[in-house]
C-alpha cells in the first residue's frame, strides 16, 4: 500500500514538471562590437544562463552568442537563425531556450511576439531570469506591455544618441567612423576628434593632382591608389571609382563638416585639413568638367583615334566614328536622334587632316623655351621626391607587416584555445601574402635618369606635336590629346574646327612670355609648373 503511495506522488510529480524531457539551450546578445571587445557581457550572460539550466535538472547542450543591436526582425541576428536552424535540424528532441533578460528577446513589440510564436510552432519552451514567461490571458497582456516598453526604451536611446551626435556635428567634430586618412584619437580638450594618419599624405597627393589635372580624371585618381594598395586587396579601379568619387566630393579633407541629412551644413570643423579650401574647390569645378568623369573607352581603335574626342556643335554630343558599305567609306557623325545632324556625315580624311593641319598651325616660339625648360626641371625634381616618398612609404609598410607577422606568431604560440590559435594563424597568412604583395625593389631606384634626353622629347613634342603624334597608338594618342588640349573639340561638318582652337599648352606659355618676359625668373614661374602638371598625362 505505501509503495503505491509513493509510484502516484512520483508520477504527479512527473506531471507538474514542464522540464522532463527536454535539453537546455543559451541565447545571449549585446548590442554593439565594442561591448564584445571591451567586456564579457555575453560570457557573463551565458554563463547565468547554464547555472540557472542547472538549477530546473536541464541537461545544457548549446550556446548561441549574438553581437547586434536594436529592435526589428530577430530573423536578421545572425545567432538566432543558427538556433531555430539547430532545433529544425533536430526534430525529435524538446528544447528550453534560457534567455538572460527580457531585452535579450527582442527590443521591438510586434517581433517579440513574432518570435514566441516561432518558439511556440517549433514546442521550444523560453525561459528567463528575471520574467516568468506566462501564456495566460494575463501573462500576455503583462508581457506585451513590457515589450513595448523596451521598444520605447530603444527608441528614446536612438533619439537621445542622435540628439547628442548632431550637436557634436554642429560644433565641427565628426560623430561618425573615422574617414580614410583619420584616426578618432581622445583628446582631453576635444574628446573624440580626427587626426590625420599615415594614409593622409596618399590621399592629399591624389587630391592635389586630381585638382591640377596631373591626375586627369577619376579612372586615373583609382588607378593611383589601386597601386598603392589603398583599397581592398584585390579590388579593381573600375570598383573603386565611386569611393574615388565621394572622397574627391568630400569637405571633410579641406577642415569643414558636412551632414545633410541632419541638416547640418558645411561648417568649420576642429580636425586638421589635408588639403587648402583652394583646392578642395578646384577639384568641385574639375568635377563638372565631362573630362573629369571620363573612363577608359572599351571600343578604341586605330582606325578612328578622334572618336570620343569631336564634340557636335549644335548638341555638344560625341563625335563616334563608323566604316559603311563594306569598310570603303569611313566616317564620323552625330548618334543623337534629337539632333539636326544625326547621321550627317563628315569623312573621316577630312576631319582627321583637319586636325593635323591644327597641329601644324601650333609652333612653339623659341622664346617660350626658358620657361618650359625651368618648369620641366621643377617638374621632374617633384617626380623623383615623389618616388623616394613612395619608397619610403612602402619600405615601413613592409616593416609594419613583419612586426605584426611577429606579433601574431607570439599570440599563435602563447594561446590556449585550438580556434584561437587557427584564427591567429589565419591572420598570419593574410599578412604574409599582403607583404609578398606589396613589392618593394631589391636595391634602391636608380634616380640617375637621362634628363636632357627626357627634356629633349618634351621639348620636340611641344615644338611638333604632329610628329609625336603620327608615332604613337591610339591608346597614347588619347593621353597625348588630353596633354595638348583642356577639353574635348567641336567639329562643324562645313566649318572644321573653330579658328580659334590651339594648343592649350603652347598659348599658356606663349601668353606668359608676352605678359611678361620677367617670368624665365624662377621667382615668377611657380603658375607655370602647375599648369604644365595640370596637363601631364604621362610619366
Amino acid at each position: 500500500m505505501l509503495n503505491s503511495t509513493n509510484s502516484v506522488k512520483s508520477q504527479q510529480a512527473k506531471q507538474t514538471d514542464p522540464f522532463e524531457g527536454r535539453v537546455g539551450l543559451v541565447y545571449a546578445r549585446v548590442s554593439s562590437k565594442k561591448q564584445e571587445m571591451e567586456g564579457s557581457g555575453r560570457e557573463s550572460q551565458e554563463a547565468r544562463c547554464i547555472k540557472d539550466l542547472k538549477s530546473i535538472g536541464v541537461p545544457y547542450v548549446k550556446s548561441f552568442l549574438d553581437t547586434y543591436t536594436g529592435g526589428g526582425d530577430f530573423m536578421h541576428r545572425p545567432a538566432m537563425r543558427e538556433l531555430i536552424a539547430f532545433v529544425d535540424a533536430n526534430p525529435y528532441k524538446k528544447f528550453v531556450v534560457d534567455f538572460d533578460d527580457l531585452k535579450r528577446f527582442a527590443r521591438d513589440t510586434v517581433f517579440h511576439l513574432k518570435l514566441r510564436s516561432t518558439l511556440k510552432a517549433r514546442d521550444i519552451m523560453p525561459r528567463c531570469l528575471n520574467y516568468n514567461f506566462d501564456d495566460s490571458p494575463e501573462g500576455m497582456f503583462v508581457e506585451t506591455v513590457l515589450a513595448a516598453g523596451n521598444e520605447l526604451e530603444r527608441h528614446q536611446n536612438a533619439r537621445q544618441v542622435v540628439q547628442k551626435m548632431k550637436a557634436r556635428a554642429e560644433m565641427g567634430y565628426w560623430p561618425f567612423a573615422r574617414k580614410r586618412g583619420y584616426d578618432m584619437v581622445s583628446d582631453p580638450t576635444h574628446g573624440k576628434i580626427a587626426v590625420p594618419n599615415k594614409d593622409a599624405e596618399l590621399i592629399r597627393i591624389a587630391l592635389e593632382d586630381f585638382s591640377t589635372g596631373k591626375l586627369r580624371n577619376q579612372m586615373e585618381v583609382a588607378k593611383y591608389f589601386v597601386e598603392l594598395n589603398f583599397w581592398r586587396k584585390g579590388k579593381s579601379a573600375e570598383r573603386c571609382v565611386s569611393n574615388v568619387k565621394a572622397l574627391l566630393q568630400d569637405p571633410f579633407y579641406c577642415g569643414d563638416i558636412e551632414y545633410l541629412p541632419w541638416d547640418v551644413t558645411r561648417r568649420k570643423g576642429q580636425h586638421q585639413a589635408i588639403i587648402s579650401v583652394e583646392t578642395y574647390e578646384r577639384i568641385q569645378a574639375r568635377l563638372k568638367k565631362p573630362v573629369a568623369t571620363m573612363r577608359e573607352r572599351v571600343d578604341m581603335s586605330p582606325d578612328f583615334p578622334l572618336r570620343g574626342l569631336l564634340i557636335c556643335p549644335h548638341c555638344s554630343h560625341h563625335l563616334t566614328g563608323a566604316w559603311a558599305k563594306q569598310r570603303s567609306y569611313a566616317h564620323y557623325f552625330c548618334q543623337n536622334k534629337e539632333c539636326p545632324l544625326d547621321n550627317k556625315t563628315s569623312r573621316k580624311k577630312d576631319v582627321e587632316n583637319n586636325f593635323v593641319a591644327l597641329l601644324k598651325r601650333n609652333v612653339l616660339k623659341a622664346r617660350a623655351e626658358p620657361v618650359i625648360q625651368l618648369a620641366f626641371e621643377r617638374l621632374w625634381k617633384q617626380e623623383i621626391k615623389t618616388l623616394e616618398q613612395k619608397e619610403t612609404r612602402t619600405a615601413q609598410h613592409r616593416k609594419e607587416l613583419r612586426e605584426k607577422i611577429a606579433e601574431l606568431a607570439e599570440l599563435a604560440r602563447k594561446a590556449h584555445s585550438e580556434a584561437v590559435r587557427n584564427a591567429y594563424e589565419a591572420q598570419i597568412e593574410e599578412t604574409t601574402q599582403e607583404l609578398d604583395a606589396s613589392d618593394m625593389p631589391s636595391g634602391k631606384t636608380d634616380i640617375d635618369v637621362p634628363y636632357r634626353t627626357a627634356l629633349g622629347k618634351v621639348m620636340g613634342m611641344f615644338k611638333s606635336p604632329y610628329a609625336v603624334w603620327q608615332k604613337v597608338d591610339v591608346v597614347e594618342k588619347r593621353r597625348l590629346f588630353f596633354f595638348l588640349f583642356e577639353e574635348k573639340l567641336t567639329y562643324d561638318r562645313k566649318e572644321g574646327y573653330r579658328t580659334g582652337d590651339s594648343l592649350s599648352t603652347t598659348r599658356l606659355f606663349e601668353e606668359l612670355m608676352t605678359a611678361d618676359s620677367a617670368l624665365v625668373d624662377p621667382t615668377g614661374i611657380e603658375p607655370v609648373t602647375s599648369s604644365l602638371q595640370m596637363r601631364r598625362s604621362t610619366r
